[in-house]
Parts: structure tokens; sequence; C-alpha cells
């Protein structure tokens, strides 16, 4: 089972500045759980002039305890012995003469419980988008002013796909084939018993359907504050520029993280 979650918003600035706000956007307030990003690669493709990085996340998180309640006790216990934090991979595309960047997002801890990529595609407005932005009906075409280019749209598009259970329904498909069915589904009276536990109270589509609801609850909030954390740092950059930008990134930077110690970056 899928779900997706897709939404539209743009930023009052320029799309350099956006893409630049973007690569600077760990620590800010909003985002105390992230607790440190490591670039792992990054480099200029020479055909395309593309910029290519990957970096590497680290966050304190831990599985909501909505989803807890549903859950076998055999993946409680493993979820409660997690240390509350989890790697997220970052990939990300820019293509400045064309005005675009892609990012994609996906989680490497958790996987078989819920696992969420999160895709977003910056762009700046098309030359058509900007003049019937800024053009009443039946006028003609303005020439555009530094104010209304300034200006990048976001896509962000969010799978989220539990897999519970999926390694027991393999395993049991395994059970009830054989040697001696050669990949054929044994007779009846060579069935192995079928035992009756957790999964057999519940469906599986409903233990699945649950958790992914509450997967896009939550990516929802994230992205909100996401929103605001970016509108932080871009509002450093118009008051006073890099430097003021990372002044900034040295302060939050102090800022507590429960009992994880202070972010780091590398």
């Amino acid at each position: 089972m899928v779900k997706f979650y897709e939404s539209h918003f743009s930023y009052e600035y320029a799309f350099p500045t956006v893409t630049l706000a973007y690569f600077l956007r760990y620590p800010n307030p909003y985002s105390r759980h992230v607790l440190s990003t490591d670039v792992i690669d990054r480099y200029v493709d020479p055909k395309t002039q593309r910029l290519h990085t990957v970096r590497l996340h680290l966050k304190r998180s831990k599985v909501p305890s909505a989803i807890l309640k549903i859950l076998p006790r055999s993946f409680v216990g493993s979820l409660k012995g997690n240390a509350g934090q989890s790697y997220i991979l970052e990939k990300s595309v820019i293509d400045l003469q064309e005005g675009w960047m892609s990012t994609e997002t996906k989680n490497l801890e958790w996987t078989g419980v819920l696992s969420v990529v999160e895709r977003q595609k910056y762009s700046r407005p098309s030359l058509v988008d900007r003049v019937a932005l800024r053009t009443p009906a039946g006028d003609s075409p303005q020439p555009s002013s530094r104010e209304e280019e300034a200006h990048t749209d976001v896509m962000t598009t969010v799978m989220l796909r539990s897999r519970l259970g999926q390694a027991r329904t393999l395993a049991s498909k395994h059970m009830r084939t054989g040697p001696k069915s050669n990949g054929q589904a044994l007779d009846d009276e060579d069935e192995p018993p079928v035992t009756r536990g957790f999964f057999s109270s519940w469906s599986m589509s409903s233990i699945q359907k649950s958790v992914e609801i509450i997967g896009i609850r939550r990516s929802r909030d994230h992205l909100m504050k996401s929103k605001e954390g970016m509108q932080l740092v871009l509002e450093r950059l118009r008051n006073g520029g890099l430097g003021c930008v990372l002044e900034g990134m040295r302060r939050d930077a102090t800022l507590p993280h429960g009992g994880n110690g202070p972010w780091s970056r590398t």
C-alpha cells in the first residue's frame, strides 16, 4: 500500500537565493532534531553543468507512540532499543541555467515499519507564468520588475509505504512451496498448520493503512516546520547576507538538543 501527499507553495525570493538557503538551512530553531550533516559526494556534471550533491543527515527521531500501539511486541521491543537517532539520505541536482533544483530525501532506518520518500522541485516561474501573474485581464503585458522576478515555486511530493508483515507473508508462502511441488502450492494435506497470532486479528491492510495515515500527518507537520526554517534563513540572507546566516547558524548550533548534545557539521 502506498500513500501520497502533495503540496505547492512559493518563496518570495529569487531562485539562486532559495537554492543557497536550502544548503544552509541546518541548523535552525525549527529543526532542532537535526543533529549533524555530512556531505558524502558533490560534483558538477561536465556535460550538463548541473551540480549533484549527496548528503547524510543524522536526526533525533523515534517511532510515534500511536504507531507503537498497533505494532506487535516483537517490533516494539526492537524499536524501543534504538538510541532515538536515524539517518536521512538526501540527493539534489541543481541546474542554474534552466532554473530548477530537484531533491529527494528518504529514511534509512525503520523502513520495515514505514518508508518515507520526499521529492521536491524548486523552479523559477517561466516567462509566461510571470506575465500572466502581473497582467490583469485585457491589459497588455508589462515589463517585469526585479521584485516580481524574486519568486520561486516549490512542489513537494511525499510517498509513504508500510511493509509491515511482508516478510511474514513471504516466509509463509515459502513454507507452502517445496521441492516436491517444484514451485507449485502443496496439497492441502501437506500444508503446514496455520498459526493464529497478531496478524490474524488485524488485517494486514488495516495495519499498514493506519501506519501510513499517521506518517502523512507527521509529514505535513514536518513540511510546515521546514518551510519556517527556510524562511528564517532567507530573511537572514536578505537582511545581512551570508555573514548574517553564518552567525545565525553559530547561535543555533548552541541551542539544546535534548540529551544528544550540540549540532555538528562535517
